[in-house]
């Protein structure tokens, strides 16, 4: 009786087991579920914090010619014209008369050497000159005196009134004197000609301007050796160096590979180092026919269309070569924005510009296109940043995050 107790007692295995095994699957499901959710939640608050991913571009200032440009070249602005003044002789330099940036002309003096010499034998020939002008009117005054008797003496000795003697005389006295004529004009060509000699040498010591030019330097100082050739010691070659800055041209190498797109008579766009807020027009000159193997590019002259004192020989310069002539009004810089950030048709032109993290809608007024660039007349300044292909969604003010590029 007891034991049947006891056996009651004791709580079923069966049973036991049934209360006290959970079913894992549901445990799993619920787990996934709550990060499920958890995850929505974070990429919710993520999206929403960072805004709406988009692209952005930066409106600038630039030129037309840099978008219409098909190829660059860099070199430097040469003067065609240029020329290192020299004697022909060698000699001490007793006076020079200009300075750097002196303007001279064709012809003018520029430096003399000591000619004490040479201006004794122009002296010489001179007075030699007058000498044998002296001794030509001489001859004539007895050329005429020696006619007058021979022709008085030749109608006498017709009429038996003078002797055969006298007349031979007065005839001989007669062929002298045209003699000496003949032999006073050959010593006044001598004399002409030893002048002209000395003349010569004494330019030889004076130094001039071949051509128009402005001196770029001074080479040598008073008392300096000159000679043509600079080759003694403590000598100078040239005494200036000139050029006509009316020749100047930018001289820049191009790729053999590119030679193809350029042409003469191709417009160009230069830009100067030394006046970056400046540009120039020009248009290719010459494609000199060579190439240069060591670079294995081909020499190319850019004419300048107009003349600019500002330019100088030796200045480093850009040439683009254009696809077109510019005009007029295309020599300034203009604002500029990709052509993808502007939306809108007609009047209603609109852009997105980047305010911190929002963007504002803005109206703009627009200008020529050059490709993927377009002109914008209002509604933006260069440093702007604007929406590039603004996404579907993007309304004013709303809040974005920029896409690194």
């Amino acid at each position: 009786m007891q034991g049947d107790d006891l056996e009651k007692l004791a709580i079923e295995k069966t049973a036991r087991d049934k209360r006290g095994r959970r079913r894992p699957g549901h445990s799993y499901l619920i787990f996934l579920i709550s990060a499920g959710v958890i995850a929505a939640l974070i990429a919710a608050w993520v999206l929403l914090s960072r805004g709406q991913e988009v692209k952005v571009a930066t409106v600038g200032e630039l030129y037309p010619s840099q978008l219409l440009s098909t190829l660059n070249a860099s070199g430097y602005v040469v003067a065609q014209r240029k020329a290192d003044v020299a004697p022909k002789i060698t000699g001490q330099l007793v006076a020079i008369m200009v300075t750097e940036g002196s303007i001279v002309k064709g012809g003018e003096l520029i430096a003399r050497l000591e000619n004490a010499d040479t201006r004794a034998l122009v002296e010489q020939g001179r007075a030699n000159l007058a000498l044998a002008k002296a001794r030509q009117e001489q001859a004539r005054a007895e050329l005429d005196n020696a006619g007058l008797d021979f022709n008085r003496k030749k109608n006498l000795a017709a009429s038996g009134a003078v002797s055969k003697a006298e007349f031979d005389a007065a005839e001989a006295r007669y062929a002298t004197a045209k003699a000496s004529v003949d032999a006073s004009r050959a010593e006044i060509e001598s004399g002409e000609a030893a002048l002209k000699s000395a003349l010569v040498s004494l330019s030889y010591s004076e130094i001039r301007a071949p051509f128009t030019a402005v001196v770029l330097t001074k080479n040598a100082d008073v008392g300096d050796i000159i000679t043509p050739f600079g080759s003694a010691a403590n000598a100078k070659a040239a005494v200036v160096s000139i050029a006509d800055l009316s020749s100047l041209e930018v001289e820049v190498d191009v790729s053999e590979a590119n030679i193809g797109s350029v042409h003469v008579g191709q417009p160009c766009d230069i830009q100067l180092d030394a006046l970056p807020e400046t540009r120039f027009g020009g248009v290719v000159d010459t494609i000199v026919p060579t190439v240069d193997r060591s670079k294995a590019t081909v020499l190319v002259k850019v004419r300048f269309l107009k003349r600019d004192k500002r330019v100088l020989p030796e200045m480093s310069a850009k040439v683009g070569f254009l696809s077109r002539d510019l005009g007029p009004d295309e020599l300034r810089p203009r604002t500029m924005a990709d052509a993808p950030a502007v939306r809108g048709e007609g009047g209603g032109r609109y852009v997105f510009v980047v305010e911190g993290e929002h963007v504002r809608k803005r109206r703009v007024r627009l200008g020529e296109s050059y490709g993927r660039m377009v002109e914008v007349e209002e509604g933006l300044k260069p440093g702007d940043t604007v929406v590039v292909d603004p996404p579907r969604g993007l309304r004013d003010g709303k809040r974005i995050t920029v896409l690194e590029q």
